[in-house]
């Protein structure tokens, strides 16, 4: 299955620039594995030591963030879209 992952500014850098990335996988969990295969430097950004998708790193399927489907094991159909939106936090103080 053919999917395009969608890659923010802030982890361009670890894909060569590249706004999007075509990758194989029949789930989310393939897809982003197979993008980390690819551009190794991004793991760290996405997984944690034992391999779990980070808390901070937000993925939409078909607009709908996959934590209110069935998570990375999320299926996902040949031609889609996933979007990689890491979470923002933080700021000046008053």
């Amino acid at each position: 299955m053919s999917i395009t992952i969608q890659i923010p500014s802030a982890l361009r850098a670890f894909t060569d620039r590249k706004p999007e990335i075509a990758v194989e996988g029949k789930t989310v969990r393939e897809a982003i594995g197979a993008l980390a295969d690819a551009y190794p430097d991004i793991r760290p950004h996405l997984f944690d030591a034992s391999g779990a998708l980070r808390a901070f790193v937000n993925i939409y399927v078909a607009g709908k963030n996959i934590r209110h489907a069935d998570g990375i094991e999320t299926v996902l159909p040949d031609g889609e879209i996933l979007a990689l939106v890491p979470a923002i936090a933080g700021g000046a103080g008053q």
